[in-house]
């Protein structure tokens, strides 16, 4: 659901009788979860997680005990395992990897062979290879981002969600919604420069200090800056960056 574009589009007591929420398809943003425990103190927000090729649901809060700002445990009857996204080693607890998953909900295939195999082999079986990196605390998985928004700078893998997160605390969006801004990184693979889209009046300078004072390294500044009158979002709603990972080509 949309959880942000309804709360910012309710009138005062129209949503009062809300008790349980569930929200998916991203991960829901810290201060969405805010919102609602200030306007709907009375609710239960649960954060689940899935993905279409896995007849949706991976894995999801319950109502009895939501685990704030986590996607929950995976579901009964599917297998995982959290692997380092190179090597494939398991990870401990705590550790961040790449999520694998089988089980009787994950489809068999993509038709046709242009898009390739989405799975691997691991201990002898085949899993699923989400392309999603997660976090697991006392069996609660915490989403972490896609590989694919992450990139390799200075031997150290920078999430570009996390920066896009620390910003989206400064430069919220606006009373609409719309995104303020985005993160994308340059396609140079040896030297990839990460990108701030934006429509907002900001300078270089001013975000490379935000990142810093949230603890961020320098490895995160932004190292090119875009204005543009809008951010592109595809119909659900979500960034599209694809768009903008094609205007850096």
């Amino acid at each position: 659901m949309k959880s942000n574009g309804i709360l910012r589009a309710a009138k005062p007591g129209q949503l009062s009788t809300l008790r349980l929420l569930f929200t998916g398809a991203e991960k829901c943003p810290e201060y969405v979860y805010r919102q609602v425990r200030k306007e709907l103190p009375k609710a239960v927000l649960c954060e689940g997680y899935g993905i279409t090729e896995c007849s949706p649901v991976v894995s999801v809060n319950t109502p009895d005990n939501p685990q704030p700002e986590t996607i929950g445990r995976v579901l009964p009857g599917m297998e995982y395992r959290i692997v380092h996204p190179e090597s494939r080693e398991t990870l401990k607890p705590g550790q961040q990897g790449l999520l694998l998953v089988r089980g009787k909900n994950v489809f068999a295939g993509y038709l046709g062979t242009e898009n390739g195999s989405p799975f691997v082999v691991f201990d002898g079986k085949s899993w699923y290879n989400t392309g999603d990196l997660v976090r697991e605390d006392n069996g609660v998985l915490s989403f972490c981002g896609r590989l694919k928004r992450f990139v390799k700078l200075g031997g150290e893998m920078i999430s570009l969600p996390a920066i896009e997160t620390v910003l989206q605390q400064h430069f919220p969006a606006d009373a609409d919604g719309a995104p303020a801004l985005a993160i994308e990184a340059t396609n140079d693979e040896s030297h990839p420069e990460i990108v701030l889209f934006t429509t907002l009046a900001v300078e270089r300078e001013e975000v490379n200090r935000c990142l810093r004072q949230a603890g961020l390294s320098a490895l995160h500044n932004i190292r090119r800056l875009v204005k543009i009158d809008t951010i592109p979002v595809l119909g659900s709603g979500k960034i599209n960056y694809r768009q903008l990972k094609t205007a850096l080509a």
